[in-house]
This record gives structure tokens, C-alpha cells and sequence, in this order.
């Protein structure tokens, strides 16, 4: 709902005026950190200058989110990075495997058992494959730990909706039920107060910033909605497939999942609570030869007498304290790469007056806003920290 994300926005004008990095010291904190790195194993455990540290635990820590997500904690200044699991790559270190990370941590991955893993970290993040997750959230719940899911399991408010769309039996519906969906920009107050936060979809997530405020307002037939997406090979996640090697990928585009896949239901779940009735919606994926990244454009019949000027307040009105939203102007259309290894999410829009039919374009990175970033916002809306410690960067571009 516009405005929910106010709250957060406050906290965030609060956090700064306490003393964290201004926009032009953040990366001289970032390099102190940096430089700190090699100490963090000769420091007392749980602290780092004297400030307590929040004990972390990623589940599925080598896989593209998991990695991410170390990638954005390892300089997150509030948390300590307790335990990484990994199958594939038990007993070496992250640096190792990503050598991308090496200066920033080196915390060593371990094949421990999720629920093991659980005895070290205050908050765990699951990186899971679907049908996993709920049995490590259960044990998480019972024992104070908060729980960030990064997969499907705890998306649907219906687990009917999960069984039917992932053909797998949910083992428990009324964790599913009262998980809180993590999109900060609609439900911030939800996820400051939350135990369990289901992580939205790549897809869900760039579609749905690009829908909210014009569901919301009641300005859309309903029944127009079209949403035509492409995404990076990343989004298929790091195992070796036939569509993703390269000679397949490389200069070519495809859609895939056509009127099946199973961001759909998840989008239409959403949208129907903004817009307070039923939603359904044709949702078209396209694989794009990049590795990362996804951009949304979406077509939606208006109803009579809405005018651009108006859809335009009304989007800058509702993502006024959204710090990673940002409508671009008139004649700046999203690019991937401008939010490439960044939070952000990049918006226009366009009425077309001939077709009365607005055009939205999103873009996102589908690892970051689309997945981990999005965990760590959520993160530090659960903890009270400002939505953006850890996240200020920019996208990297060119």
C-alpha cells in the first residue's frame, strides 16, 4: 500500500542523522571494512569495533542467489557470517569458489545439515531448491530463529496454488499462510514484525513494482493485463543444462514457459490483493544471452479519462520513500545494465492515447533486487536497521 514503505524511508533518514556512511563516505567505509577483512578471524566472536554482530546462516551458500547473498552480507557492517552450507564445496572457502569475494571474506563453506546450521545464526537465509525449505523454517521457528526463504515454499498464501503450479505436496500449509510476502515497498511494516519472510521471485518482483500503483488506484481493467518479460541465463540458476550453454544461448532469444510458468500465479496473487479482486494475467519469459538481469514491459488497457500526467504522480507519489524504486524521466527508458549488481529498480511508463493503453517498463537485476539484495532489505527491515545499509551502491555500467 503506498506509503508502508514511509516507515522504513524513516528509519532510514533516522539511521543516517545517527551517524551511518553519508552517500560520499560510503565507499571509504567500505574500503576501512575491506581492510578490516583480515581481522575478522582474531576478533572476539560476535562483535567487530565493539558493535554486536547479527549471526548469519546461508543455506545453499554456492549456487548464483546464495553467492549473492555472501557477496552483499560479507560488507553488510551489522552481521557476521556463521555459517555457509555447501554440498558441492564443503571444506574449501568462498574465496575459493568465488574468487570474486577474496579480501571480503573467508569464511569456509561446510556440508552441514541445514537444521545443524540452525545452532549457530540468530537469522538463516535458504537458498534452496524448491521443496526444502519448509522443514528447515519449521525447526528455525521452533527455536527463535528468523527465516528468510529465498525459494517458492512459503510464497503462497494458498498452498493449493504451490501444489498445483510446482506439483509437489506442501508439507505445511499454515506456515505458508502466514509467512509475509517480502516485497519492502508494499509491505514494510509486515516484514519489520515478521519471524518467516518468503523472498519474492525475480520476475514477480519487477513485474509487480511496475503494476502496484496503477492496480492500486483502481485506474486498470483488470482483465487487460499483459506482461512480456526477458531475463539473464543467471535466473536458471548455476547447474549444467542444455538451454543454458552457451552455443544455445548465445545470439538468440526465446520465450519459454508460455502461459505455464510458475511465476504466474504468484504475480496474479499479488496484483489481486493490491487491486482488491481477482487477477489474471498473460505472462510471456524470454532467455536473453546476459548473464544477468530482467526487464518487464507491461501492457494494460486504461480506464476512460486517465491521462499520463496523472499516472506519472501517481507513481512518484507512491514510491516517494522507496529508495531503490525510481520512475525514470519521460525520455529515459529502463536498461538492464544501469541496474546491474545493484537493489534498484528502474520504472517509466507511457500512455499510447491512440489504443488508450499504458505501456510500464521495469528493470531489474534478477540476482539482486530480484532475489538477494531484496533478502538483505528484508533483513534489515526485520532488524530495524535503515532498508539500505549494505545496499548502497550503485549499478555497475557500463
Amino acid at each position: 500500500m503506498p506509503g508502508q514503505a514511509g516507515l522504513t524511508a524513516g528509519e532510514l533518514a533516522a539511521g543516517r542523522s545517527g551517524g551511518a556512511p553519508a552517500d560520499g563516505h560510503f565507499w571509504s567505509e567500505v574500503k576501512a571494512r575491506a581492510g578490516r577483512v583480515s581481522q575478522v578471524t582474531a576478533r572476539e566472536p560476535g562483535s567487530l569495533g565493539g558493535l554486536q554482530l547479527v549471526k548469519v546462516a546461508v543455506i545453499g551458500a554456492t549456487g548464483y542467489t546464495g553467492a549473492e547473498l555472501v557477496r552483499l552480507l560479507a560488507r553488510h557492517p551489522h552481521v557476521e557470517l556463521a555459517a555457509l552450507t555447501s554440498h558441492s564445496f564443503a571444506g574449501q572457502n568462498m574465496d575459493r569458489v568465488y574468487p570474486s569475494l577474496r579480501g571480503f571474506t573467508r569464511a569456509a563453506c561446510e556440508d552441514l545439515d541445514p537444521v545443524e546450521a540452525l545452532s549457530r545464526a540468530e537469522v538463516v537465509f535458504l537458498a534452496l531448491p524448491h521443496g526444502h525449505a519448509v522443514v528447515v523454517a519449521e525447526e528455525a521457528e521452533k527455536r527463535g530463529v528468523r527465516v528468510i526463504d529465498l525459494g517458492a515454499d512459503l510464497r503462497f498464501r494458498d498452498a493449493r496454488v504451490y501444489e498445483e503450479w510446482y506439483g509437489l505436496k506442501h508439507p505445511n500449509p499454515a506456515l505458508s499462510a502466514r509467512a509475509v510476502y517480502g516485497l519492502p515497498e508494499i509491505y514494510g511494516r509486515e516484514i519489520a514484525g515478521a519471524r518467516v519472510v518468503a523472498n519474492p521471485g525475480c520476475y514477480p518482483t519487477s513485474a509487480i513494482l511496475a503494476l502496484a500503483p496503477l492496480l492500486k488506484s483502481g485506474y486498470a481493467e483488470i482483465g487487460s493485463i499483459i506482461i512480456d518479460a526477458k531475463s539473464g541465463v543467471s535466473g536458471a540458476g548455476r547447474k549444467a543444462q542444455l538451454t543454458s550453454l552457451f552455443v544455445e544461448c548465445n545470439e538468440n532469444v526465446h520465450p519459454y514457459g508460455v502461459a505455464a510458468h510458475r511465476h504466474t500465479p504468484e504475480i496474479e496473487q499479488e496484483l489481486s490483493r493490491l487491486a482488491g479482486e481477482a487477477v489474471r494475467i498473460s505472462f510471456t519469459p524470454h532467455l536473453l544471452p546476459m548473464s544477468r538481469g530482467i526487464l518487464c514491459t507491461v501492457y494494460v488497457n486504461l480506464k476512460e479519462g486517465v491521462e499520463e500526467e496523472e499516472l506519472r504522480r501517481l507513481y512518484e507519489e507512491f514510491y516517494r520513500e522507496a529508495p531503490f524504486v525510481h520512475l525514470l524521466p519521460r525520455d529515459q527508458w529502463p536498461h538492464t545494465r544501469w541496474v546491474y549488481g545493484s537493489n534498484l529498480c528502474h520504472l517509466n511508463l507511457k500512455v499510447d492515447r491512440r489504443t488508450r493503453r499504458v505501456i510500464i517498463a521495469s528493470a531489474i537485476d534478477n540476482l539482486t533486487k530480484g532475489a538477494s539484495g531484496q533478502a538483505v532489505q528484508n533483513l534489515n527491515l526485520m532488524f530495524g536497521w535503515p532498508e539500505t545499509t549494505g545496499l548502497e551502491h550503485p549499478g555497475l555500467c557500463p
